[in-house]
């Protein structure tokens, strides 16, 4: 079933990025590149485009949590094999990133409790590794089949 999620998981966040699904989740992760994936841990690389940008040319960071959210939702899922809702979403944000800079995403999950998981999403500058964005998510299931563990 690994297999079988982490394809899942990394075909809907492909899907995302070439404009398939919600417009708003479409806009947001619009030419999001996945670089390596593998069960819990997703890495990916970004352009930010001028239609997720503030005035200033900034990222917008309603776009940046979008994106921290389905990355982190996908990490999970390729972790666990089945769709999670998210029951809390902490984002601390420490730089900005302008139109067309790149930056890298990284999503591994960090903590299983069974019904409940988590995990760190942070976003850096492809540049130079600056941290732009830390996220921390936990996601909870209605599913049962998990085991508690910790990782």
């Amino acid at each position: 079933m690994e297999d079988n999620s982490v394809q899942s998981s990394n075909r809907w966040l492909e899907d995302l990025s070439n404009g398939l699904g919600h417009q708003l989740e479409a806009i947001t992760l619009e030419g999001l590149k996945i670089v390596k994936a593998h069960k819990g841990f997703l890495l990916c690389n970004f352009v930010v485009s001028n239609r997720i940008s503030d005035a200033d040319g900034n990222w917008h960071v309603g776009s940046m949590a979008t994106l921290i959210d389905d990355v982190g939702a996908a990490a999970i899922y390729s972790y666990g094999g089945h769709v999670k809702a998210s029951v809390d979403l902490n984002i601390s944000f420490l730089s900005t990133a302008k139109i067309q800079e790149e930056v890298e995403v990284e999503a591994k999950v960090v903590g299983d409790k069974g019904r409940i998981t988590s995990v760190l999403v942070e976003v850096r500058r492809k540049s130079n590794g600056e941290l732009i964005a830390l996220g921390k998510q936990w996601m909870a299931s209605h599913n049962n089949s998990n085991k508690a563990s910790k990782l």
